[in-house]
């Protein structure tokens, strides 16, 4: 049995979540305010955290990020929120978050999310250390290091990188890169490009070097290229 934290300070639809997932033979646990959200995510195991973006104590995005950047927590977090606007929702996801919904949002949705994410937490990878030229991901670890030098990649990115050293050298589509992050349940167009731009500034900017090249109407191919 799955077991589910939630973190939202609006008690019905707390409650309406939480019987929900309860019905669907999840096991849920339940914060009502950031900070308390946050030390049940620091201090107990689960298998996914839902996490409101609005939150008194501590912010959604902030409990996000602290998750993952000073308790190297992995957790898969879906984040809800009433803001719906492009920026809102790439700044949720550069934050931390594996997905977003927003409020208001079909339970069957949410269903959908959360499960996808399950499925892709649960996928095993065989480890290797994967190269492309002087760049290396440790599948196992999911360190990854340019010229000796460590990276420090979102969920979102490393996701992205995963999928582009796969494939590399061959030009990978949009939207298989867009599957490989969030299965069928795809955001708007702009987020793939956001989030393939803050890759380009981890693993290309600090170097002489360029490994990431959009090919117009194709897709995108991470490799070291004549003539770069």
């Amino acid at each position: 049995m799955s077991i589910i934290l939630l973190v939202e300070d609006n008690h019905d639809i707390a409650a309406m979540v939480g019987d929900h997932l309860e019905a669907e033979g999840f096991e849920v646990d339940y914060a009502a305010d950031g900070l308390t959200g946050l030390h049940l995510a620091v201090t107990e195991r689960f298998d996914a955290i839902v996490l409101d973006l609005m939150l008194p104590g501590m912010d959604g995005m902030e409990v996000c990020r602290k998750l993952r950047e000073e308790a190297g927590k992995d957790t898969p977090i879906l984040m809800l929120t009433a803001r719906d606007t492009l920026e809102d929702k790439v700044a949720g996801l550069d934050a931390g978050a594996d997905d977003y919904l927003v409020k208001p949002f079909e339970m069957e949705e949410l269903d959908a999310r959360l499960n996808a994410m399950l499925r892709r937490a649960s996928g095993e990878m065989t480890r290797q250390v994967m190269n492309v030229s002087d760049l290396s991901l440790d599948t196992g670890t999911f360190e990854a290091k340019r010229a000796g030098k460590s990276l420090t990649l979102t969920p979102i990115c490393l996701k992205l990188l995963i999928a582009l050293m796969k494939a590399s050298p061959r030009v990978i589509s949009r939207r298989d890169l867009e599957r490989a992050v969030w299965d069928d349940i795809v955001p708007d167009s702009d987020a793939l490009r956001s989030h393939l731009y803050n890759l380009r500034k981890v693993i290309d900017r600090p170097f002489d070097t360029p490994l990431l090249h959009t090919v117009q109407g194709l897709g995108y191919r991470l490799a070291e290229l004549d003539g770069d």
